[in-house]
């Protein structure tokens, strides 16, 4: 893979090189590689099979995950957030010291504490991720999947954007079955908090527990937003807003 430097800037197939945009600009790469029938049954392409099988459960996983939590991702994410939650799930695999090579998968991997570490404090939201915008401690009670976070003063423990006038604090409690691929989600109450000097304890407590028998993870997502004529504004599509794993268990 290369970098195209030149002032003319293209995209498509020319001979045997690929031109095209990413995030990093525009690149051109040359084509080739194995066809699909031959990795598929050819002996020499076992190993090749073994990660393609595994990786394909860390991404189903990934998606389940982000199904599961799409309403508080579609105000809290990064454009990155699908390849680094495949990663993630990618490396809870490898906690699967059970089954053999290629048919590891997140599900068993998950067994292991170590394994549910790798999910506590993912941030959906890179750009904004919860410890850099809560200052403030937080507790969980994962029985009932209650946050709460006690003597908070917004304007000293709160990393705001320019312009915001308020913060929404919001929390969740997910259930995921990686194995049977279903998944459940409660929401707690929304708190509304004017970004000033005073003392305020928040509370937020879920709906109710979810119904399916599965991984418990626990979110927070913090929201700004901008009063004008006493109308709230989000700012900027979610790009300050924080969204956090902050318990799995």
């Amino acid at each position: 893979m290369a970098k195209l430097n030149g002032i003319l800037k293209i995209e498509g197939t020319l001979d045997n090189m690929t031109f095209y945009k990413s995030k990093d600009g525009h690149l051109v790469r040359t084509k080739g590689g194995v066809g699909g029938d031959r990795i598929k049954s050819d002996s020499a392409f076992a190993r090749t099979r073994e990660n393609n099988n595994e990786f394909g459960n860390a991404a189903k996983a990934g998606k389940l995950l982000r199904n599961t939590l799409r309403t508080l991702m579609m105000s809290a994410k990064d454009t990155r957030v699908t390849s680094r939650l495949t990663q993630v799930m990618s490396m809870v695999k490898n906690y699967d010291t059970n089954s053999a090579r290629g048919s590891r998968s997140v599900a068993s991997g998950l067994t292991k504490p170590e394994a549910l570490a790798l999910l506590k404090n993912f941030d959906f939201n890179e750009s904004a991720g919860l410890a850099s915008v809560l200052y403030k401690p937080y507790s969980v009670t994962t029985g009932t999947g209650e946050i709460g976070i006690s003597d908070i003063i917004p304007i000293n423990d709160l990393a705001f954007p320019v312009g915001a006038t308020n913060a929404t604090f919001k929390g969740a409690f997910a259930t995921v079955d990686f194995e049977k691929g279903i998944s459940a989600i409660e929401y707690s109450n929304e708190v509304t908090v004017p970004i000033d000097s005073n003392r305020i304890n928040i509370k937020l407590v879920p709906a109710a527990i979810p119904t399916v028998s599965g991984q418990k993870l626990f979110l927070l997502t913090i929201q700004f937003s901008q009063t004008v004529n006493g109308q709230n504004y989000s700012l900027k599509n979610g790009t300050y807003n924080a969204l956090s794993i902050i318990e799995a268990v």
